[in-house]
């Protein structure tokens, strides 16, 4: 597989720690279970975004594809769980998505334009992620996880460029600056439970 995230590693501020890929070789059941409610939610968040904003063609089509894509990539991930006998428990989620959320400004159109660069950054992180873990996967996660990277691209740019349209002439880079600094602490901070975009698991 040769997808170039270049600008993905190039756009967050930090790679994901050693310690967090140690981490999810390390409980391979729970790096699936989460990766699958990732995708589900980042399929609902593209739903949420298509009925409050309306009137916004190219949001619409946008989000219509990449929600059609995320529950796609759901059903496979449970399709390699049920393969492997791992069951669809109910977990907790990582703080980092909610987090994350919490400097989204209230009024418009300035939450619009915050919900999509978070967006942005969440695909940007979990395409690094796919990358840097496939490697150290079994054959069929390599594949899988290394056939992500295109899609999870794409979704990135497709947020970013919709912040900046509903944003106008107004430039987003300081709010990105300020969420991508944010996110940098999200992930070199230690969480105590491994998730798909946890910190490294704090040592006692």
């Amino acid at each position: 597989m040769t997808t170039d995230i270049s600008a993905i590693t190039e756009f967050l501020y930090c790679s994901t720690p050693q310690s967090w890929i140690d981490n999810a070789l390390a409980n391979p059941a729970i790096l699936l279970l989460d990766h699958a409610n990732c995708e589900k939610k980042a399929a609902s968040t593209a739903m949420q975004l298509m009925y409050r904003y309306v009137s916004d063609f190219e949001l619409l089509n946008k989000m219509s594809r990449l929600a059609r894509e995320e529950l796609r990539h759901f059903e496979q991930v449970i399709a390699i769980m049920q393969a492997r006998g791992i069951a669809y428990d109910q977990i907790s989620a990582s703080r980092y998505a909610a987090e994350l959320r919490k400097p989204v400004r209230t009024f418009e159109p300035a939450r619009l334009v915050d919900t999509l660069i978070v967006g942005a950054i969440i695909e940007a992180r979990s395409c690094e992620r796919f990358a840097k873990l496939a490697p150290h996967l079994d054959e069929e996660l390599k594949n899988f996880y290394f056939s992500l990277l295109k899609s999870e691209a794409r979704h990135f740019q497709d947020y970013l460029h919709l912040a900046q349209k509903a944003a106008g002439v107004e430039s987003i880079q300081e709010r990105v600056d300020f969420f991508l600094a944010l996110e940098q602490k999200l992930v070199q901070g230690g969480d105590d439970e491994f998730r798909f975009h946890s910190g490294p698991l704090a040592t006692a």
